[in-house]
Order: structure tokens, then C-alpha cells, then sequence
């Protein structure tokens, strides 16, 4: 028996929801963590696969800048086939929709810190 948009199914389908939203809560928790490190001025703890990139800054931004991309391009597949009534679990087209919206503004809150930084360099005096 089916729930209402392909939700349900029994046991295999709520432990999948459940995981879903475990990792959005962790994401979540990690996300405020840099948050409150960056208003204390602290640095926060590395955690994660990404915490000691091998080629530096610059192949640690180019592996997130992808992952971003990767994020947003399931979310727009997901979408589409949403939208031609491929994936009937909307739950999961929210959730990846949710992610790439996430992780873009993380980017994009990167991306300010980064051009700050660059200004004040910029205005120091020589």
C-alpha cells in the first residue's frame, strides 16, 4: 500500500525520511556552529572529509564550488522529474531542493568573506 506521493510504503520509507532528516538537522547544527565561530571571532573545529584539503585553499574551494554544483543539478533533475511525474516523493525533491539552497548561500557567504578580506589587504598601507 502507497501513501500519499509515493510517502509511506511501510517501514523502508520512514526510516529513509527519518535519515533525511537527520543529516538536515547535522547540516543545520554544523551551519550554526560556523555561525556562532564566526560572530565570536573564533575559528571553528574541522570536522568532515574537507577538515585537511592535500592541495591547499585553492583545491579545497574548487571540491566545494563542484559539490555545489553537483547539490544544485540534483536538485533541478529531481525537479524536472517532478514535474514530468517521474518522482512522485515530493518530500525528497523538497529536501534536495533545500540542500542546493543551503549550500549556495553558504558559497555565497564564502564568496563575502573572501571579497572582505581581499579589500581590507587592498587598503592596507605599504
Amino acid at each position: 500500500m502507497s501513501g500519499i506521493g509515493g510517502i509511506g510504503g511501510g517501514a523502508g520509507g520512514i526510516q529513509q525520511i527519518l535519515a533525511m532528516r537527520q543529516q538536515i538537522l547535522d547540516r543545520s547544527n554544523l551551519l550554526q556552529d560556523v555561525h556562532r565561530a564566526s560572530q565570536s571571532g573564533a575559528v571553528a573545529p574541522a570536522t568532515g572529509p574537507t577538515a585537511t584539503p592535500a592541495g591547499g585553499f585553492g583545491a579545497a574551494l574548487d571540491t566545494a564550488l563542484h559539490s555545489v554544483s553537483a547539490s544544485q543539478g540534483n536538485a533541478e533533475a529531481l525537479s524536472a522529474g517532478y514535474e514530468r511525474g517521474e518522482v512522485t516523493d515530493v518530500a525528497k525533491v523538497m529536501l534536495a531542493r533545500q540542500e542546493a539552497g543551503v549550500a549556495f548561500e553558504a558559497t555565497l557567504q564564502v564568496r563575502n568573506r573572501l571579497l572582505s578580506a581581499y579589500q581590507d589587504i587592498m587598503r592596507m598601507g605599504v
